[in-house]
């Protein structure tokens, strides 16, 4: 039997254990544009890439408010995506309404998880074809979350998914150790321009960030969630090509470990000419 016989229905296992209907919702969310995220300190930052359908069209939303200590990214069904928004919206309202407090982030996740994971046991619904990057503050701190159409959930310090998302990771990978820093200083642009340096990586070949395609959205522990799109992004923009995204100390570093290298070469030619 092939792959077809075990993937019209959610409920249904191949022999090898995998579930194809949650693996396509999963692959919906690698087609979708890209989401970076980033957690330091006691900031989350965001940055989508945002698509545009046809050239008579604006371009699509990618960053949503949920709460004033809330906000979501999202990659992939924009439909799925807003139905999961109304849910996480009612969560945080109902909690507000009850305790007068916000709702913790980690428990809204646990929610959130619970129900995309219903969808995956039962052959009346479908996957959700979406996954989020998730930004919220609370008591504990600052916190960076990604949902994912299997009802898992996972919490990162840097993290993007989408379209040419591995370039993005990349990137952060490199350049995470120096987020704490920029962080502890309160230089919240810094980290807006590694957020926006690493989405740029995850562009087509012949696209660029600008003012239309490009949003950030940051929660500080203590501060709401906060998005700059549109005309607000043109600063950032514009800092975006003259920013140097490793430190004066670390770029001095790597300068001296290349000059000692190539040192460390000559020494070793003049060697294998007395050796000859």
């Amino acid at each position: 039997m092939n792959r077809n016989d075990y993937d019209t229905d959610v409920t249904v296992f191949s022999p090898q254990g995998r579930i194809f209907q949650v693996e396509y919702a999963m692959e919906a969310v690698n087609q979708g544009s890209a989401c970076v995220g980033l957690a330091a300190g006691e900031y989350v930052v965001l940055a989508a890439l945002k698509r545009l359908p046809s050239k008579l069209a604006t371009h699509q939303r990618k960053l949503l408010p949920i709460d004033e200590h809330l906000g979501v990214c999202i990659s992939g069904l924009t439909a799925d995506a807003r139905s999961l928004c109304k849910y996480l919206r009612g969560e945080c309202l109902n909690h507000k309404y009850v305790f007068g407090s916000e709702l913790p982030v980690g428990r809204l996740m646990s929610g959130l998880a619970d129900k995309m994971q219903e969808c995956t046991q039962s052959y009346v619904r479908r996957p959700y074809g979406v996954g989020m990057l998730v930004a919220g503050a609370d008591k504990t701190g600052a916190h960076l979350f990604q949902t994912c159409p299997s009802g898992n959930v996972y919490e990162y310090k840097a993290h993007a998914i989408g379209a040419r998302a591995q370039s993005a990771r990349t990137y952060l990978e490199k350049h995470y150790d120096g987020f704490a820093a920029l962080a502890a200083a309160g230089d919240k642009e810094a980290l807006l321009l590694h957020a926006l340096r690493a989405l740029a990586s995850c562009t087509e070949a012949e696209e660029e960030l600008s003012v239309d395609n490009a949003s950030l959205g940051v929660v500080q522990v203590g501060s709401g969630f906060e998005v700059v799109d549109g005309t607000s992004m043109a600063p950032l923009i514009a800092r975006l090509a003259d920013f140097n995204p490793d430190p004066p100390a670390a770029a001095a570093a790597a300068a001296g470990t290349a000059a000692d290298a190539a040192a460390a070469d000559a020494a070793d030619e003049d060697d294998d000419m007395a050796m000859a």
